[in-house]
């Protein structure tokens, strides 16, 4: 089993306000609403524990496990022959606790950033149902090194993805009328 490509494993469990992280890593945090009611709860909590979020905002998703569980491999895809990038993940952490369920993957070697992403879902008072992505982490690629802003520019734009793909997902469940 590969070690993780860096050594803050389990940061994004409880992220401090007053920092304590390590010198150079950037924190990205995106909340998309993803709908309303229990049908959008549950299809929300399958989707992001089954990989199905994943593949719904277009990465390919070769899994050791079913559903995230801590341990579980995962290799996620996107692109096309010469051009596909890979990035080989473990799962760190899950919650299922109330209304909040969600998981945490760090990087492996090969993964083009060191660091951890998690995937929550919470379920507020109203039933309003909201993905929350979550990354702490610095390039590993010297592509992404180098491309700076837009790096980050990128990885935001995947994590909106996820929101939307979760959204597309759920469209089913009961909506306030």
């Amino acid at each position: 089993m590969a070690d993780f490509t860096y050594s803050w494993v389990g940061v994004t469990r409880e992220l401090r306000e007053d920092g304590g992280l390590p010198v150079g890593v950037r924190v990205m945090c995106v909340r998309v609403a993803v709908g309303s009611g229990v049908e959008v709860w549950e299809a929300a909590c399958r989707a992001v524990f089954g990989w199905e979020m994943h593949r719904a905002s277009g990465l390919r998703v070769r899994a050791a496990e079913d559903e995230a569980v801590p341990g579980a491999e995962v290799v996620l895809a996107l692109g096309v022959g010469p051009l596909r990038l890979t990035a080989p993940c473990r799962v760190v952490w899950t919650v299922r606790e109330g209304d909040r369920v969600g998981f945490a993957y760090g990087t492996l070697p090969g993964h083009p950033e060191r660091g951890e992403e998690s995937f929550t879902v919470e379920r507020r008072s109203g039933g309003e149902v909201s993905l929350t992505v979550t990354a702490v982490s610095r390039p590993a690629a010297w592509y992404l090194r180098g491309a700076g802003p837009l790096g980050r520019a990128a990885q935001r734009g995947i994590a909106h993805s996820y929101g939307r793909a979760l959204r597309g997902l759920c469209a089913g469940g009961s909506r306030p009328g």
